[in-house]
This record gives C-alpha cells, structure tokens and sequence, in this order.
C-alpha cells in the first residue's frame, strides 16, 4: 500500500485482551468456533477507486463484555428481560463487533481506528471517565461547555452510579480515541469517520448473530460513513445512521447553539465547516476541535427478529 502513514501511540491497555477473530455458539456435540472472516458470515467488498493509496478499512472481532452491562443496555433500550444466566457466561459476553472507517486527509487515523478501536471498545473502564472528561475540558473552544454527554453518570461518581451500557461504553471509547491521538501531529489535520455496529444475540441456548431469533442491534455512528439495515423478506431497507454535516438538521442546531456560524459554501455549492471539514462529527482532526468537531457518537438500536442482513459503506477512495 502505497504512501500510508501510521500514527505510533505509546500507551498500554490496563485489562487482559479478550476479544477473538471468531465467535462462539453451542450446539449438542460442545462449542464451536466460527471464523469471522468466512465469507458466510461477514462478506466484504471494497475498491480505492482511481486514487494511489487506500484511506478507508474495516475491521471486526468478537468482544467480550460484562453481561450485566449487555442485560442494562437491553432492558433499557427495548424493555427487554435478558437473562445472562441462561446462555453461560462464556456466551453471554460475547458481541460482535463490526466497524467501518472513512480516511481524509490521509490514512493514518482510519488506520489506527482498524487496529485499535474494537481492543479500545472492549477494555476502557468508567472509572477513567473522570480523567478523560478533564482531558476534554481543556480541548477548549466548544468543549468549554461540554457536560459530558452519555458519560454525564461516571464523571463525578457515588454508590449511586449505574452500570455503563452501550452508549456510555461508544462514547468514552470514540473520545479515549483522540486522547491517544492527541500527541502525533500527523492527527492534527488528518482523521476519519466512524460507525461500528454491535450485534448480540439474546437467545437461549445461544445461537449465532446470523442465524438468531433475536438480536439486539447497536450502532455507534460518527460522521458520514453509513450503516444499512436490510431486510431479507421484501428487500426494505432502514437506514441506521445520518450523515453528520454542518448542514443537516440536528449539527446544524448543535453548532449555532454552541459556536454560532462557521459553514463556508463554495463555488460547487458544497458545504464545508471552518471552510474545510465536511463532518462536523469525526475523530481525528485534532486542531479543528475546540471548534465543535466531537467525535461524540450518536447512538441508536433496535431489536431484529428472523433473518436479516446490515450493511456498512463509506465512499471508498
């Protein structure tokens, strides 16, 4: 691959690795391992178009998470009552992961994001949302203002505090995500779009995400990079996830509540934020972001049941 660039970030995960390029699922003769990357089971196609190098990847792994989080982040989201007991903690932990990243102004965030987001996703730990909220204070500009967010419970935790569920654990990851990028320069005018799906299956004995009777979905979106949800009965398709452009309806109020006006429309009729950034959500892009650009995720879920296919795609360079 020619002229990539990676960005070197010293840093350590505090908890043991756990995440796995396979899923597993019981059947009567034990636990099977299925490997992710079969075509049967996560199918991926991709072109860099008539550009010299690829800026955009992909990547996907089985993560391990605590099943009281898995069992909040269902009843919460679509008032269901998940046993974790009933499928083993082995099985109930798992989630596949799934995430797609769109690279601009070079490769090296989509880069990092491939290698180090679903390991980041799995290990990050609410008890260091006080120091990474600190960390976002002095962003400055914007982040002046911030409240935090979905991580809002953990920043001044009590006996009180709940368990994170997925949308806290999407959010502290995408930020942890430019904290580490912080220091390498090349991050400074260089980043990428995101969106990861979750899919865990609910069924008991546990089945697979693909061949489960329910599964609940998540998708952590972030820019304009896009997610599909694809039915296999009639072809209908619901999209997940909204392009996060200055002029769209909800960044358009985010920002002129927070930083007034910055979009520059130009001779193309193409809208750019301070002039530059079509995303004003991304990770990344370091220097543009005490003005507005978050890499926030905006969240959402939904419960599948029967068969059903998700689709990610960015514009592939």
């Amino acid at each position: 691959m020619a002229h990539s660039h990676f960005i070197k970030c010293s840093f350590r995960r505090k908890s043991v690795r756990y995440y796995h390029d396979y899923i597993r699922y019981a059947n009567p003769g034990g636990i099977i391992r299925l490997p992710l990357a079969s075509p049967k089971v996560i199918g991926v196609a991709n072109s860099r178009g008539n550009r010299s190098h690829q800026e955009d990847f992909y990547a996907f792994a089985a993560l391990s998470l605590d099943p009281e989080e898995l069992r909040m982040s269902v009843k919460k989201s679509h008032d269901v009552d998940w046993d974790p007991e009933s499928v083993g903690d082995l099985l109930a932990r798992q989630v596949v992961f799934v995430g797609i990243y769109d690279g601009h102004g070079g490769s090296a965030v989509s880069q990092f994001l491939r290698q180090e987001l679903h390991g980041l996703f799995e290990s990050v730990n609410p008890s260091a949302i006080p120091e990474l909220f600190a960390w976002i204070k002095e962003l400055g500009g914007y982040f002046k203002r911030f409240r935090g967010g979905a991580l809002t419970p953990w920043i001044n935790p009590s006996d009180g505090t709940p368990i994170m569920d997925l949308e806290a654990r999407s959010t502290q990851t995408f930020f942890e995500v430019d904290r580490h990028l912080s220091s390498d320069p090349i991050a400074q005018d260089s980043g990428a779009t995101a969106s990861v799906v979750l899919l865990h299956s609910l069924d008991a004995p546990a089945s697979p995400f693909f061949s489960a009777d329910r599964v609940a979905l998540t998708v952590a979106h972030c820019g304009d990079t896009r997610v599909l949800l694809c039915s296999t009965d009639g072809g209908k398709v619901v999209p997940m996830t909204e392009n996060h452009h200055a002029d769209s309806r909800v960044e358009s109020i985010r920002l002129r509540r927070m930083m007034g006006s910055a979009l520059i429309t130009d001779s193309f009729g193409e809208s750019r934020w301070m002039g530059a950034l079509a995303n004003t959500r991304g990770l990344g892009d370091l220097r543009f972001k005490k003005f507005g650009v978050t890499p926030e995720p905006e969240v959402r879920t939904k419960l599948l049941k029967g068969v059903f296919t998700v689709l990610t795609s960015c514009d592939l360079h």
